[in-house]
């Protein structure tokens, strides 16, 4: 890690500012740190270093010329779900080969408009679909931990493996990332890295690829607390061409870091206790409440009594509007196209050989919870129970301003582990902790807490009441200057 691409947003930020290095030398010092680590993390599926000096030297331009933006020469990593013009856009899927599309996503576009500079697309889980970035059709990232005195190569979760990755390794300053049950506040607990998934809403979809519609979010995974509400503060919006984005202000969280805690009423839900959780895990937990505590918060003990069935109705939610939004996937009109005998078979045999084994698991679950036998009995119930999730919360926010909880049930584990990858339920399991704040439409923030006995993060989880990012962030910065940052140590 040369000692530019160790700098946080904020320093790399001033100190372009105060003019002591140049945009471009930041951003060659991270196109070096991608060339050299790169095929031993498997992070970035494109690099674009062309584009990325590019806009570095319009950068230094504008800054030369006093007119630099909020993010002016940060080079970012984006998640290879959102739509960057004439650049590969595949959801890391075969069924997308060759897609460049001719237009930007919003999100992209409103961190280019302040001055961001672009290195490249990110892995992830085919279509979003994984909790532990292995279904990428390029292959599974490598998390820069390993445990103590062990070579074991370990997952950086899902989805967004490659931008916690990269950003844990120091191959980009911040990147984006997305959310549909927890792949934006999982990985980052896994790499020792902030991420926050906004209020569904906070963020435009319009230019990223649909997983599932009514859950999906985006969100970004930086190094603290600090750069997460700079890169979030810049990647919101409304957009005329996303009805369900949300025309708020969006407010400056940055301001919101280091401001008194006193007063604020903090929920420990007595529903996250789950059943062999480990002492870990507990005690972590019991650690940032007194954090908190100490801090002037005030705990207060609450129940979310529907929690034990979200997992089960997001894996008929989310499944239900993924075969739905993957229908469009064809070979038609772009894409992978596999010619048959005629157009059915077209269809079959490009899908066979385009979707992944997860990916089509999740097409079949949809597919048969949405027919006409069983949509009473599956889908329909667990929109009642979405219903009840969300009325869970609102009940609790009445009495507390944010809620407390652990975030994974444990840190990472091994890439292929053979549990895992025999039982999909096992898989899913992972996303016991998060998926709720989906299903609420919530803000969840994951903040780095501590190590476990092997040396590796585990992360806390704060959950807001809708556009309240702000709390989340007061009250992150209060852990984060209470446990500290956590860095690898560098093997690649």
């Amino acid at each position: 890690m040369s000692e530019l691409t160790s700098l946080t947003i904020a320093e790399a930020r001033a100190k372009l500012a105060a003019k002591e290095f140049k945009a471009v030398e930041l951003t060659d010092a991270y196109l070096q740190a991608i060339e050299s680590a790169n095929d031993a993390i498997n992070a970035y599926v494109t690099v674009t270093p062309e584009k990325a000096l590019e806009m570095a030297k319009a950068s230094d331009e504008r800054i030369a010329a006093g007119k630099a933006g909020v993010l002016e020469g940060i080079p970012l990593g984006v998640k290879d779900l959102f739509a960057t013009r004439d650049v590969h856009t595949q959801a890391c899927s075969a069924v997308l080969s060759r897609f460049r599309p001719k237009y930007e996503s919003t999100v992209t576009q409103n961190l280019w408009d302040d001055g961001a500079v672009m290195l490249g697309k990110l892995n992830m889980d085919e279509f979003a679909m994984g909790s532990s970035n292995e279904s990428s059709h390029y292959g599974p990232v490598t998390n820069p931990w390993k445990a103590s005195g062990s070579d074991q190569r370990l997952v950086p979760g899902g989805s967004s493996g490659g931008s916690a990755a990269a950003v844990a390794a120091h191959l980009c300053a911040g990147a984006t990332a997305t959310d549909t049950g927890g792949s934006i506040r999982q990985p980052a607990a896994f790499t020792g890295t902030v991420g926050i998934k906004p209020t569904y809403g906070r963020c435009s979809r319009w230019g990223i690829v649909a997983y599932a519609s009514s859950l999906d979010q985006a969100g970004p995974i930086a190094r603290d607390v600090r750069d997460a509400a700079i890169l979030l503060k810049s990647m919101a919006s409304v957009d005329d061409k996303d009805t369900t984005s949300v025309d708020i202000p969006v407010p400056d969280y940055e301001a919101a870091l280091g401001q008194s805690l006193k007063g604020m009423r903090i929920g420990i839900p007595k529903e996250y206790r789950v059943e062999g959780m480990p002492e870990e895990i507990e005690k972590l937990w019991a650690q940032g409440v007194a954090w908190l505590k100490d801090a002037g918060a005030e705990i207060v003990d609450i129940s979310l009594p529907h929690t034990k069935y979200a997992l089960p109705a997001y894996y008929i939610v989310a499944p239900a509007e993924a075969s739905s939004n993957l229908a469009r996937y064809d070979g038609v009109r772009y894409g992978l196209r596999v010619d048959g005998k005629d157009i059915a078979d077209m269809y079959e045999k490009t899908r066979a050989a385009g979707f992944g084994t997860e990916v089509k698991r999740r097409i079949l679950i949809g597919t048969y919870v949405l027919s006409a036998g069983y949509y009473d009995a599956y889908y329909l119930q667990a929109q009642k129970v979405r219903t009840l999730i969300k009325r869970d919360f609102e009940l609790a926010f009445n009495e507390v301003d944010t809620v407390l909880a652990p975030i994974t049930p444990s840190s990472a584990f091994a890439i292929g582990d053979e549990a895992l990858a025999a039982d999909p339920v096992a898989m899913y399991m992972q996303d016991i902790f998060t998926v709720t704040v989906n299903m609420a439409g919530l803000p969840g923030l994951s903040v780095p807490a501590g190590l476990d006995a092997k040396g590796l993060p585990l992360g806390l989880q704060l959950i807001g009441r809708p556009f309240e990012e702000s709390t989340l962030f007061k009250a992150a910065h209060v852990i984060e200057q209470a446990a500290g940052t956590f860095r690898p140590a560098k093997w690649w």
